[in-house]
């Protein structure tokens, strides 16, 4: 089992993914952000440094990628990853334009043949301002820059790609983050896990489970 976590900044993919780890015994991938030199600069002007921040992380996926999925999954081995590397190009056709992204769009489409999908991706969506509480909360340097307008475009074209299954590799379980908090309940991660369990058919998973119902 391949499975991918994603959704935008700050909806929860890294913990979701550490979270899952045990129930399912996998190894982890996890997408490094802070060795990009030019992430702290392209928040400050996006205009400038869009195209070397792009082009990094589009490197940096693919050998991380291109590397860790055939050694984590050697002999029949689980793996979770906290990010595809698909959505790579929903922050180029964000972030560049004219000859940038035409370039992008050719080096991106070529090494995308050489990655192999994952046989499931969790989309978690969330609303634009529980995401931008949620990076406030967590104070990365890098993110202080971030504008709610950004935050807002980056969620919209999450949406129309990954509720758009023609578009994707892999087939596609959408869930509500803002209806979830697994990390203070664990009544829903036994309920992500199942219905996981239960859209990759592995056992043991119940058919139907309502969604967990609990206040503050």
């Amino acid at each position: 089992m391949y499975l991918a976590i994603e959704g935008v900044i700050g909806v929860g993919k890294t913990t979701l993914a550490r979270m899952l780890q045990p129930a399912f015994q996998a190894n982890l991938l996890l997408e490094v952000f802070e060795e990009n030199p030019f992430l702290s600069k392209f928040y400050e002007d996006r205009a400038r440094y869009a195209f070397q921040t792009q082009i990094f992380f589009l490197l940096s996926r693919y050998h991380q990628q291109r590397r860790g999925i055939p050694e984590l999954t050697a002999g029949g081995r689980n793996l979770i990853s906290d990010y595809t590397f698909e959505k790579d190009a929903l922050f180029a056709r964000i972030n560049l334009e004219g000859d940038e992204l035409e370039m992008y769009y050719r080096v991106h489409e070529a090494l995308a043949e050489k990655i192999q999908p994952p046989d499931l991706i969790v989309y978690l969506r969330a609303t634009t301002d529980l995401l931008m509480e949620r990076i406030t909360r967590r104070d990365r340097v890098y993110e202080r820059n971030m504008e709610r307008a950004y935050i807002d475009e980056l969620n919209h074209a999450y949406d129309e790609f990954f509720l758009s299954p023609d578009r994707l590799s892999s087939p596609v379980l959408t869930l509500d983050a803002n209806a979830l908090d697994f990390v203070r309940y664990p009544e829903d991660l036994r309920w992500i896990e199942n219905r996981i369990r239960q859209a990759l058919e592995l056992p043991p998973y119940q058919p139907e489970l309502p969604l967990p119902l609990h206040g503050d």
